[in-house]
Protein backbone atom coordinates (compact mmCIF):
# COMPACT_ATOMS: atom_id res chain seq x y z
CA UNK A 1 0.00 0.00 0.00
CA UNK A 2 2.99 2.72 0.62
CA UNK A 3 4.65 2.10 -2.90
CA UNK A 4 1.36 2.76 -5.11
CA UNK A 5 0.22 6.36 -5.77
CA UNK A 6 -3.45 7.07 -4.80
CA UNK A 7 -6.23 9.75 -5.81
CA UNK A 8 -8.49 11.89 -3.66
CA UNK A 9 -11.15 14.41 -4.07
CA UNK A 10 -10.63 17.66 -2.52
CA UNK A 11 -13.11 20.70 -2.37
CA UNK A 12 -11.40 23.92 -3.38
CA UNK A 13 -14.23 25.97 -1.45
CA UNK A 14 -12.74 24.76 1.95
CA UNK A 15 -9.85 21.84 1.53
CA UNK A 16 -11.92 19.05 2.91
CA UNK A 17 -11.68 16.12 1.55
CA UNK A 18 -14.01 13.84 0.10
CA UNK A 19 -15.45 11.38 2.77
CA UNK A 20 -18.27 8.50 3.18
CA UNK A 21 -20.25 8.93 6.38
CA UNK A 22 -20.86 5.32 7.20
CA UNK A 23 -23.25 6.48 10.68
CA UNK A 24 -24.91 9.94 9.49
CA UNK A 25 -27.97 8.77 10.93
CA UNK A 26 -26.66 8.08 14.37
CA UNK A 27 -26.18 10.79 16.89
CA UNK A 28 -22.21 12.11 17.86
CA UNK A 29 -21.41 13.83 20.96
CA UNK A 30 -22.65 17.30 20.61
CA UNK A 31 -20.52 19.70 19.25
CA UNK A 32 -18.67 16.67 17.48
CA UNK A 33 -19.19 15.66 13.65
CA UNK A 34 -18.35 11.32 12.50
CA UNK A 35 -15.04 12.74 10.77
CA UNK A 36 -16.20 9.21 8.22
CA UNK A 37 -13.97 7.20 6.20
CA UNK A 38 -11.23 9.23 3.43
CA UNK A 39 -12.54 8.25 -0.14
CA UNK A 40 -9.46 6.96 -1.90
CA UNK A 41 -8.82 5.94 -5.82
CA UNK A 42 -6.24 3.68 -7.44
CA UNK A 43 -6.38 5.69 -10.78
CA UNK A 44 -7.14 9.72 -11.56
CA UNK A 45 -9.94 8.75 -14.23
CA UNK A 46 -11.79 6.83 -11.56
CA UNK A 47 -11.98 9.84 -9.29
CA UNK A 48 -12.79 11.86 -12.51
CA UNK A 49 -15.42 9.02 -13.25
CA UNK A 50 -16.66 9.20 -9.66
CA UNK A 51 -17.00 12.99 -9.99
CA UNK A 52 -18.66 12.81 -12.99
CA UNK A 53 -21.28 10.08 -12.22
CA UNK A 54 -22.07 11.39 -9.20
CA UNK A 55 -21.67 15.11 -8.67
CA UNK A 56 -21.93 16.34 -11.83
CA UNK A 57 -23.82 19.65 -10.67
CA UNK A 58 -20.68 20.15 -8.38
CA UNK A 59 -17.83 18.71 -9.73
CA UNK A 60 -16.10 22.13 -10.73
CA UNK A 61 -15.92 22.83 -7.07
CA UNK A 62 -13.56 19.87 -6.34
CA UNK A 63 -10.05 18.63 -7.64
CA UNK A 64 -8.44 15.23 -8.10
CA UNK A 65 -5.03 15.39 -5.95
CA UNK A 66 -2.44 12.65 -5.75
CA UNK A 67 -0.77 11.35 -2.69
CA UNK A 68 1.88 8.87 -2.13
CA UNK A 69 1.05 5.42 0.39
CA UNK A 70 3.57 6.52 2.54
CA UNK A 71 1.59 9.64 3.42
CA UNK A 72 -2.07 8.32 3.38
CA UNK A 73 -1.51 7.87 7.11
CA UNK A 74 -0.83 11.19 7.81
CA UNK A 75 -3.81 12.77 6.34
CA UNK A 76 -5.88 10.18 8.46
CA UNK A 77 -4.81 11.52 11.98
CA UNK A 78 -4.40 15.35 10.21
CA UNK A 79 -8.00 15.18 9.24
CA UNK A 80 -9.20 12.69 12.21
CA UNK A 81 -10.61 9.93 9.72
CA UNK A 82 -11.97 6.66 10.96
CA UNK A 83 -9.96 5.07 7.80
CA UNK A 84 -10.26 4.76 4.18
CA UNK A 85 -12.91 3.67 1.63
CA UNK A 86 -11.00 2.40 -1.26
CA UNK A 87 -13.43 3.20 -4.24
CA UNK A 88 -13.33 -0.55 -6.54
CA UNK A 89 -16.00 0.63 -8.95
CA UNK A 90 -16.50 4.70 -9.12
CA UNK A 91 -19.79 4.14 -11.21
CA UNK A 92 -21.97 2.09 -8.93
CA UNK A 93 -20.37 3.02 -6.30
CA UNK A 94 -18.53 -0.66 -4.88
CA UNK A 95 -16.43 0.97 -1.86
CA UNK A 96 -14.02 -1.57 0.34
CA UNK A 97 -14.02 0.52 3.88
CA UNK A 98 -10.80 -0.40 5.92
CA UNK A 99 -10.54 0.94 9.66
CA UNK A 100 -7.43 2.45 10.90
CA UNK A 101 -6.40 0.14 14.09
Amino acid sequence: MYAQVYYLVRSRADGAYLAAHLNADRPTEPGKTDPGYLLIFKEHFEALSYLNTHGAAVRDRFSVESVPGGQLEAVLTRWNFNGVGIVQDPLLPKVEFLARR
